[in-house]
C-alpha cells in the first residue's frame, strides 16, 4: 500500500458508499430516491435506478484501481454522481433559504447538509478533476 492509512480508508468509505447507494437504488431506495423524489416531486423511478447502476459501476472501479486496475471510465461515472449531489445540495439550501424549514429542527438541517457536503467533498476528490 503505497498510499497513507487515511487514503485507504477515505477510498474504501467513498466505494462502500457507493456500492450500498447503488443496490440501494436498484431497487428504488437509499439517498437516490430522496434526491430524485425531491427535484422530481416523486416521479423518478428510472432515474433512481440510472443513479444506482453508475454508483455501484463508480464503487466497485474504485475498489478495483486499489488494486491497481485502471478503469478509463472511473473519472465520468464518478463526475455524474457528483454533478447530480451538487444539483440536490443547491436544491436543499434553495428549499432551506425559502422556507422550507422551520428554526425549531435547524441543527437537524445542518447535520443533513454536512452529510452532503461531505458526500460532495469525496466525489470531487475522488474524480481528481477537482481533488
Amino acid at each position: 500500500m503505497k498510499e497513507g492509512i487515511g487514503t485507504f480508508l477515505w477510498k474504501i468509505s467513498v466505494a462502500l458508499y457507493l456500492i450500498a447507494n447503488g443496490v440501494l437504488g436498484l431497487s428504488k431506495g437509499g439517498d437516490f430516491k430522496i434526491i430524485f423524489d425531491h427535484l422530481l416531486k416523486g416521479n423518478a423511478g428510472i432515474f433512481i435506478i440510472i443513479a444506482g447502476v453508475i454508483a455501484l459501476v463508480a464503487g466497485v472501479a474504485i475498489i478495483l484501481e486499489m488494486f491497481n486496475i485502471k478503469l478509463s471510465f472511473l473519472e465520468t461515472l464518478i463526475f455524474i454522481i457528483a454533478i447530480i449531489w451538487v444539483v440536490f445540495v443547491i436544491v436543499e439550501l434553495v428549499t432551506w433559504i425559502t422556507g422550507g424549514y422551520s428554526g425549531s429542527n435547524l441543527w437537524h438541517v445542518l447535520q443533513k447538509l454536512a452529510v452532503h457536503l461531505m458526500v460532495l467533498a469525496s466525489l470531487l476528490i475522488a474524480s481528481k478533476k477537482f481533488g
